[in-house]
């Protein structure tokens, strides 16, 4: 077990920073920027905005600390610009009662907890069952990929189109790999993962609902963690909503909890 540290923690929040921005610059490319894509950093703090793809997960803030502060303004605006609602992502190794009392005085409150978590690479993994085959998702199945993302996270299903793109273009980049789990012959889940350095990063995965209680998620865990022992990689991060399924499958991993997140929203 690796015992975490004020400097681990920080390389985790700088390694889940850099996953993003790596992911934003690739989907950037797409179209001449057709998602609108914009990546800015002020004072530290990294603002993340792509007006195309609604939702928290590619727009908020992180990495805002004390030094952050006098920017928080020009950060607002940035958002305030882009029509959409600034969020930021808070992380015990930055925050400070001058930044939160700083966000109350411009209206924002916390709103919600995240949890990020972290293990070694070389942490014992479970028997993978039988059924489940674990393969290189391949670039013409990214129609599935996009379905089964919909699907198992219950979205829309006109998102699935932009979905696929916005991870197809990931395919065959240095960082990034794209997994398939395949059950009885069908494609029954999806993951990625991001390395960089000494540091993976889980960056997303997804069972199809009937699926479920199967072992995908455990057995997709499992290849990530071999994969990024093999690219040289001593930590893995992931992210997960507090006390979720998500977080109890990594913890199962042998991942721990580096900290929980706090998310401040404007009212």
């Amino acid at each position: 077990m690796c015992v975490l540290t004020k400097d681990l923690a920080l390389k985790f929040e700088k390694a889940e920073i850099d996953s993003l921005t790596s992911r934003l610059m690739a989907v950037q490319s797409i179209k001449d920027n057709s998602m609108c894509v914009d990546i800015r950093d002020f004072g530290g703090a990294r603002a993340f905005s792509v007006k195309h793809i609604p939702g928290p997960a590619f727009n908020t803030v992180k990495g805002l600390s004390t030094e952050a502060i006098p920017f928080l303004d020009h950060i607002l605006d940035f958002f305030k610009e882009k029509e959409i609602p600034c969020r930021f992502e808070l992380t015990p190794t930055n925050t400070s009662s001058e930044v939160c009392t700083s966000l109350t005085e411009r209206g924002f409150y916390q709103s919600n907890f995240h949890t990020l978590l972290y293990g070694s690479t070389n942490a014992n993994q479970a028997a993978v069952p039988e059924t489940i085959m674990i393969r290189k998702l391949e670039d013409h199945e990214f129609d599935s990929f996009g379905d089964i993302y919909v699907r198992g996270f219950g979205m829309p299903s006109f998102l699935k189109e932009d979905i696929a793109r916005n991870n197809q273009v990931l395919n065959g980049l240095k960082n990034w790999r794209v997994l398939a789990a395949m059950v009885e012959g069908e494609l029954a889940g999806v993951a990625v993962l991001y390395t960089n350095g000494k540091c993976a990063d889980l960056a997303a995965a997804v069972t199809v609902p009937e699926a479920r209680n199967r072992g995908v998620q455990r057995a997709l865990l499992a290849e990530r963690f071999k994969l990024a022992s093999s690219l040289g990689c001593h930590y893995i991060i992931g992210q997960a909503q507090f006390g979720s399924a998500s977080q109890r499958n990594m913890q199962r991993a042998g991942m721990n909890i580096a900290y929980t997140k706090a998310i401040w929203v404007q009212r």
